[in-house]
C-alpha cells in the first residue's frame, strides 16, 4: 500500500489537469448528446466509464511500475489474443470489425493493444540496453512486436489505430537509441517507397486498390473536400464549419447549431473538439489545448527525470501516445489531418478509450511519484 509520504510526492498539478480536462469532456458529451427528452443515456454511461477509469488509475498508482513492467509481455500477449478473437467473433460497426462484446459490455481491444505494446517495448529496451545504440539487425525483435498487432489492426480495418501503433512505437525506438546510420537507411528506404507509390502507376494502383472504399474516400476528401461535400467530405466540412462558426467567444453552451441540430456527425466521439470550438469559441478551445499542453509538459518532465531506463521509456511512450491522440483528433476537426477515427483523450465518449487513458495516466503518475524514492 502507499504510505502518506508517497502521496505527498504525487503530482497534484497533473491530477488537477486530468480532472479539469475530464470535466470539460463530460460537459461536451452532455451537450452533444442532449435530446428533447433530456440528457442522453450516453452521458450517464460516460460518467460510469470515467468512474471506472478513476478506479483503474488509482490501482495503477498502488502497483509499482516495475511490477507492471514484469507483466508487460503477458499484457501484450493478451492484447494479441483479443485482437485475434475480434477477427473470429468481433462485432461489426461502421464497416469495421473492431469490438468484442462480453455481456452488456462492448470494448475495443485495439485500444488496449496501443498501451500494452508501449509497455512491452519499454521493457524490451530497458532489459537490453546498447551503449552504442541499436542497429537495424538489433531491431528485428521489437520490429516483429510492432508488426504483429499492426497487421491485426489493419485487418479490422482500423487505419487510425494502426497509425497510432506505428507512431508511438517509433517514438519509443528512437528514444531507446538508434544508430544514425540506421536512421538514414530507414529514411532513404521510406523515400524510395514513397517515390515508387507516387511515380510508378502499377505500384500506386496496387496500394490504392488494397484500401477499403471508405478509406479511399477519406483520402480523396482530405485532398479535396469540395469533391464530394455531401458524401466523403461531409464529416470534415461540417467540422470546419462548426469550428469556424464558434469564432472568438463561441455561440454559448448547448447553443451550437452544427451540433445541436445534428449536422455534425460523430459529434460525441471523433468530432467532439468541433462541438467545444463551436460552443466556446477560440477562447474555450484554446483553454482546452493549453490544459493538454501543460499536462504533456509535466509528462515530459516525468520522463526526463524518471528513476531508471524502464521509467523513462514507459513515460515517454505514454506521453507520446497521448500527444499523438490530441494532435490527430484536433487536426481532424480543423481539417489539417485526414479523418482516421482517433478519439480526444479524456473528452471523447467511449469506455475503452477512457479506461485505457486513465490507466496510462496512472502509470505516468506512478513513475513521477517513485522518482523521489530511494527504495522500491
Amino acid at each position: 500500500m502507499l504510505s502518506q509520504r508517497w502521496f505527498t510526492n504525487l503530482s497534484w498539478g497533473m491530477i488537477s489537469l486530468v480532472f479539469g480536462i475530464t470535466f470539460i469532456g463530460l460537459a461536451a458529451v452532455y451537450s452533444s448528446t442532449y435530446t428533447s427528452l433530456g440528457p442522453s443515456s450516453l452521458y450517464y454511461k460516460q460518467i460510469v466509464w470515467v468512474s471506472m477509469g478513476v478506479i483503474v488509475m488509482l490501482f495503477a498508482l498502488i502497483v509499482d511500475y516495475h511490477t507492471v513492467g514484469r507483466y508487460a509481455y503477458i499484457m501484450y500477449a493478451l492484447s494479441l489474443f483479443l485482437l485475434l478473437l475480434v477477427m473470429v467473433i468481433g462485432r461489426t460497426g461502421m464497416g469495421a470489425q473492431r469490438w468484442l462484446a462480453i455481456g452488456p459490455f462492448v470494448f475495443q481491444p485495439s485500444e488496449l493493444a496501443k498501451l500494452s505494446l508501449t509497455l512491452a517495448l519499454a521493457r524490451y529496451f530497458a532489459e537490453d540496453p546498447r551503449r552504442g545504440g541499436y542497429g537495424l539487425k538489433d531491431l528485428a525483435i521489437p520490429g516483429a512486436m510492432v508488426l504483429i498487432p499492426l497487421v491485426l489492426v489493419l485487418k479490422q480495418p482500423d487505419l487510425g489505430t494502426a497509425l497510432m501503433l506505428l507512431l508511438t512505437s517509433t517514438i519509443i525506438i528512437v528514444l531507446a537509441g538508434i544508430h544514425l546510420r540506421s536512421v538514414l537507411t530507414v529514411l532513404l528506404s521510406a523515400a524510395v517507397i514513397f517515390s515508387l507509390i507516387l511515380f510508378v502507376p502499377p505500384v500506386r494502383h496496387k496500394i490504392w486498390g488494397s484500401l477499403k472504399p471508405y478509406q479511399q474516400n477519406r483520402i480523396r476528401a482530405f485532398i479535396d473536400p469540395s469533391s464530394d461535400p455531401l458524401g466523403s467530405g461531409y464529416h470534415a466540412n461540417q467540422s470546419k464549419i462548426a469550428v469556424g462558426s464558434g469564432q472568438i467567444m463561441g455561440k454559448g453552451y448547448r447553443h451550437g447549431t452544427q451540433s445541436q441540430m445534428a449536422f455534425l456527425p460523430e459529434r460525441h466521439t471523433d468530432f467532439i473538439f468541433a462541438v467545444i470550438a463551436e460552443e466556446m469559441g477560440l477562447v474555450g478551445s484554446g483553454v482546452l489545448i493549453l490544459l493538454y499542453l501543460i499536462f504533456l509538459l509535466i509528462g515530459v518532465d516525468t520522463a526526463k527525470n524518471a528513476k531508471d531506463r524502464l521509467g523513462v521509456l514507459m513515460a515517454s511512450g505514454i506521453v507520446g501516445m497521448i500527444s499523438l491522440y490530441v494532435f490527430i483528433n484536433v487536426g481532424m476537426a480543423v481539417g489539417i489531418v485526414p479523418v482516421v477515427g482517433v478519439p480526444l483523450p479524456l473528452v471523447s465518449y467511449g469506455g475503452t478509450s477512457i479506461i485505457t487513458t486513465f490507466l496510462a495516466i496512472g502509470l505516468l503518475l506512478n513513475i513521477q511519484m517513485r522518482r523521489f524514492m530511494l527504495f522500491y
